[in-house]
């Protein structure tokens, strides 16, 4: 018995003694991978918590000599963006103002739009979801000039409200294939023995979809959340002055009042506008793949 599991065990160790100089190249090539995504993330964070006058004798990269927490103070609630010297603040709460209810809604619509061409099938339901997700691939240059023709007409230019429209309409195409691929799993004699017992549609949503709906309903609110609060196209060609998203507002930083650049600063308004994103990914990833994930298999 011990020769048995001396062999064993030997058999066991050369497995991995030769399987380790792969596994270390993989770590390896996954590590220069990530040093390299991360890099221009560290080097912002390093300057944030850097002097102006540390930057300029220096270079923009290097570690800080005194952390100068008080870029941070500035970028808040000092610094000048578009000639008005409150921070980025107010740009902010514009962002929060168009991210929630553009993500609330395009969230619930794509349910219900997933849920109508995956288990209430109707004549035509696969054109329709053909079209609705066939924005998907459309370049958002393509929409400009559409988008300017309803925001002029429906006096929504230059507005917050109009950010939501947007993002809202657009969304639906990502949530609404999300969710359709989600609901496909949902076993169809569920939908049948509801109809049998005389629910409607939206009461079999409301009593049946909805409740098995939270993983992928992370997914699309994760998803949506950081898609809006990073999108910068809509925001500086609809809006201006300080109807503008924080992505927006953050371009008019280098039109400082200084003649200097101020990139400690800068950087620290960078990574105030980057925080909401951060932490969702931080604290809701694993739900956001497990989500991904729910329902591919049966």
């Amino acid at each position: 018995m011990r020769r048995g599991a001396t062999s064993s065990g030997g058999g066991r160790t050369m497995r991995e003694r030769t399987f380790a100089p792969g596994r270390l190249l993989i770590y390896v090539i996954i590590s220069l991978i990530a040093a390299a995504w991360l890099a221009p993330l560290a080097v912002v964070v390093l300057n944030s918590l850097r002097t102006n006058e540390e930057i300029a004798q220096g270079s923009m990269i290097g570690w800080p000599q005194h952390l100068a927490w008080s870029n941070y103070a500035a970028a808040w609630s000092g610094f000048c963006v578009a000639e008005t010297c409150a921070g980025i603040r107010p740009y902010m709460l514009n962002s929060a103002l168009v991210t929630i209810p553009a993500t609330i809604f395009s969230t619930l619509l794509g349910a219900v739009a997933g849920y109508a061409v995956s288990l209430w099938r109707f004549r035509g339901d696969s054109w329709i979801y053909g079209i609705v997700t066939l924005g998907i691939f459309l370049p958002q240059q393509m929409r400009l000039l559409p988008w300017t023709i309803v925001l002029r007409d429906t006096g929504l230019m230059n507005t917050l409200t109009g950010l939501v429209v947007i993002h809202t309409i657009q969304g639906l195409s990502f949530t609404t294939l999300f969710c359709r691929n989600y609901y496909v799993a949902i076993p169809h004699e569920l939908i049948r023995a509801a109809r049998i017992d005389g629910a409607g549609f939206f009461r079999i949503f409301w009593r049946i979809i909805l409740p098995l709906s939270p993983p992928i309903l992370v997914v699309t609110v994760i998803w949506q959340f950081t898609h809006i609060w990073n999108e910068f196209l809509y925001g500086v060609t609809f809006t201006t002055g300080q109807q503008q998203p924080v992505t927006a507002a953050l371009i008019a930083l280098s039109a400082a009042v200084a003649d200097i650049p101020q990139h400690g600063v800068q950087s620290a308004a960078v990574i105030i506008a980057a925080l909401p994103t951060l932490l969702i990914y931080l604290f809701g990833g694993r739900y956001f793949v497990r989500g991904l994930t729910a329902g591919a298999v049966k």
